[in-house]
């Protein structure tokens, strides 16, 4: 199916199944879309399958820790909880959902740890999906691809749950070092912020300028290949040390003027589990760590 369709970016494979605003969520990980349906992403090398060829997929329920191990990040923790309200969504209803098929260029168990994990696959899966068990005191939901009326046995998830490491809710988790992070200046983490977002949006195969130097109210401008300007943002960079940032009023000035303008905010912009974040000019007072000018 990759091969034989139009070839879309990640994004725009899940922009066409009707999230609208797939672009300003490319880190998530499930998505609201038209007709409140629900899409989640199903990462491929954790399909399980089970009994007469039925694919099940193991959904952790425990939003503190990644996959591959380590406590999430603030932000993370958010996007792993959103994505369980929108699956729980479903199974309240007892309605089916949507999802793409993803592999990562790393294992995914590393894909909120390491910078390298971008999406290197997305399919959008025909068949429907549905959540068969949904286990708090487990930690565990069970999730189904095709029609309703089958599960996985017990020995099958237990199969399943050694191939994935997803952990018992009883387990105890192995006690973790002490990273002690140093304070960043501030120039550290503006430079770290641009060169992840430059990274991010040249990742999806768009163009990214550095026009900072210009004073122009904003600081990259992004395009297609066409060469249509799709975006023209303001980065800015938090971090250890560096917790708020302030707009200039070059960059306030602009945000009224031109419908292009946005604010990205990459969190932890110095440290391997940096994330960003969009925000309109109606939002920027939402975004994190900004501090109004006086």
């Amino acid at each position: 199916m990759r091969l034989s369709g139009p070839r879309l970016t990640p994004v725009e494979i899940v922009a066409k199944m009707g999230v609208f605003d797939a672009r300003d969520k490319p880190f998530d990980h499930a998505w609201l879309a038209t007709g409140d349906n629900v899409i989640a992403t199903i990462w491929a090398e954790h399909v399980n399958v089970g009994s007469g060829g039925r694919w099940f997929y193991l959904e952790s329920m425990d939003v503190q820790h990644r996959a591959g191990g380590g406590t999430r990040a603030p932000n993370q923790v958010q996007r792993a909880k959103d994505r369980l309200a929108l699956l729980k969504r479903t199974f309240d209803a007892g309605q089916g959902f949507r999802t793409v098929l993803q592999t990562n260029r790393v294992a995914i168990a590393e894909l909120e740890s390491n910078k390298s994990a971008k999406v290197s696959t997305r399919v959008r899966d025909d068949a429907e999906w549905h959540v068969a068990s949904w286990e708090p005191d487990q930690l565990l939901a069970v999730l189904v691809r095709g029609p309703r009326g089958w599960e996985p046995s017990e020995e099958e998830i237990k199969a399943a749950r050694a191939r994935t490491s997803v952990a018992k809710a009883d387990e105890p988790e192995a006690a973790e070092p002490v990273v002690v992070v140093a304070d960043a200046s501030p120039e550290e983490a503006q430079a770290a912020a641009t060169d992840y977002v430059m990274r991010h949006f040249k990742g999806y195969g768009y163009k990214a300028e550095d026009v900072s130097g210009q004073k122009l109210g904003y600081d990259i401008e992004v395009s297609n290949a066409k060469g249509a300007t799709l975006l023209r943002v303001v980065v800015k960079g938090t971090a250890t040390g560096v917790p708020t940032f302030k707009l200039t009023s070059e960059e306030n000035a602009c945000s009224v003027r031109e419908p292009l303008w946005r604010l990205l905010v990459v969190s932890e912009a110095t440290s391997p589990a940096a994330q960003h974040k969009i925000f309109k000019p109606s939002e920027v007072s939402q975004a994190p760590g900004f501090e109004p000018s006086a």
